[in-house]
């Protein structure tokens, strides 16, 4: 296979994941932008394979690339097909941190064999700018396996090891420890460029596993959504920094893109969430929510009702705005939801849905969700486009969501003050579905609970949806 080929091939696979990117930043078309994706991956597999087979001389190179092929498609497949709406977001952190661990695999065996990759002569030296990239691929990519392990720990919520739970793990002089490993790994980098010992990279990469796990420990559960995207565009960059290395061009390209869009998502969701982005890179913050999160909350009355009460509420309302959480993913009740959005508009209701940029436990969580049942796109409202109607909306139904929803966010001193919230306070009657009074992420009481005018319905999600679709006239 002739290297213009190559080329040629891994170009038009670059165009697919720009198109692909592309068609992902809206639901409506999301479905061509992952045709575009995958088509893209398919064909920059088979030329790599290709390639790798060529380089590697017949068929014992093309029979290790079909299995690695076909252990990790296989391994994915298993994966996709079994993991629940509510574990996404530890299957997105895990496979992160695969891209990660691959990246040191690659930097580690092109520093003992560089002549495999076409590096250098066999024999040879590996020239210094070479060394540098596989040093800082290797960096990143460590920063990414262990970062994302503690994510997985985190977001699972089911490990008793304390760094796995989502109470920030903060210490004194966290941040001079941080500054101080990456100075070193900045040293060790850099001091690789003329160095052919193998202490260097083993330094970096030790460096960037202990640094990973710095990072993402003081950050608690309320944060999780913005690490994710974080992660996301940290294994691209440690794809890009072995991409150059090894002069590959696709790799250069698919993970400049992932880097580039994953920074950007991290920037739009720490606005949303009124975080430093800053802060948010060097692992800085998390520490007010914790401290919140370790009172104790003072006992108060609210108003409680049943299914039936919920039901003669919304039977009389003429417009309705449903605000999706975390709570509806755990129960999955997705497809309860839109059958009684669907027996409302029926009824001659205004039904629409409102989400907040970082409900659940990954960017796009709630988004996900209601394709998954199958949602019409034109009844999903962005925060920014539907807030400024909550004042003019007859029910607000708020099924698992707290924090996205907490007037605390305007109240100066508060855990998440300055945060973007959807405003479901201003609505003339507020509905809540929770399993009970526990707090948030952020681990605050949220004073919409306790409105004359809002009615608490205590219960399973799906259940308590299915209840109010049954006794809807």
């Amino acid at each position: 296979m002739s290297m213009n080929l190559v080329t040629l091939l891994y170009l038009v696979a670059s165009v697919c994941f720009i198109q692909a990117l592309k068609g992902l930043s809206h639901p409506t078309t999301s479905i061509r932008g992952n045709f575009f994706g995958m088509t893209g991956m398919l064909i920059a597999v088979l030329t790599t394979a290709a390639l790798i087979v060529e380089l590697a001389g017949g068929a014992l190179g093309l029979g290790w690339v079909l299995l690695g092929l076909l252990v990790g498609g296989t391994a994915g497949s298993i994966m996709a097909k079994r993991v629940e709406m509510t574990k996404m977001p530890e299957l997105v952190a895990f496979m992160h941190s695969m891209i990660g661990l691959a990246a040191v695999f690659i930097a580690v065996a092109a520093v003992a064999e560089p002549w495999a990759f076409q590096i250098t002569e066999k024999g040879g030296l590996i020239p210094g700018g070479n060394r540098v990239e596989l040093a800082l691929g290797a960096f990143i990519g460590a920063i990414t396996f262990t970062g994302s392990i503690i994510a997985f720990g985190k977001l699972s919520g089911k490990y008793k090891f304390r760094l796995f739970q989502g109470r920030p793990v903060v210490f004194a002089g966290q941040h001079w420890l941080n500054l101080a490993l990456g100075l070193l790994a900045a040293f060790f980098v850099f001091g690789f460029w003329h160095s052919q010992s193998w202490i260097d990279i083993v330094l970096v990469i030790a460096i960037g596993f202990a640094l990973g796990v710095l990072l993402i420990i003081p950050i608690g559960g309320a944060d999780m959504p913005v690490v994710v995207s974080m992660l996301n565009s940290y294994s691209g960059w440690a794809a890009a920094g072995i991409g150059f290395s090894l002069n590959n061009s696709m790799l250069i390209i698919a993970g400049s893109l992932v880097g580039s869009s994953g920074a950007i998502l991290s920037y739009i969701m720490c606005k949303a969430m009124n975080r430093s982005f800053f802060n948010v890179i060097l692992g800085g913050f998390g520490g007010d929510a914790a401290a919140a999160a370790g009172g104790t909350q003072e006992q108060r009355s609210v108003k409680s009702g049943s299914a039936d009460d919920a039901a003669f509420v919304l039977g009389n309302a003429e417009s309705v705005v449903i605000v999706p959480g975390y709570g509806l993913a755990v129960a999955r009740a997705q497809h309860a939801v839109k059958e009684l959005a669907a027996k409302l508009t029926e009824n001659g209701i205004d039904v629409k849905y409102a989400i907040h940029p970082v409900a659940g436990r990954m960017p796009g969580h709630m988004n996900v969700l209601l394709a998954e049942a199958e949602v019409p796109y034109d009844q999903v409202f962005e925060m920014e486009d539907i807030n400024g109607e909550f004042g003019q909306v007859d029910v607000a139904i708020i099924l698992g969501a707290n924090d996205v929803v907490n007037p605390a966010a305007h109240v100066k001193g508060s855990a998440i003050y300055g945060m973007p919230i959807l405003e479901a306070y201003k609505a003339k009657t507020i509905i809540v579905n929770k399993r009970s009074m526990a707090a948030g992420y952020a681990g605050l009481d949220n004073e919409l609970f306790y409105m004359d005018k809002t009615m608490m319905v205590f219960g399973d999600a799906k259940k308590v949806v299915e209840d109010i679709t049954k006794a809807v006239e």
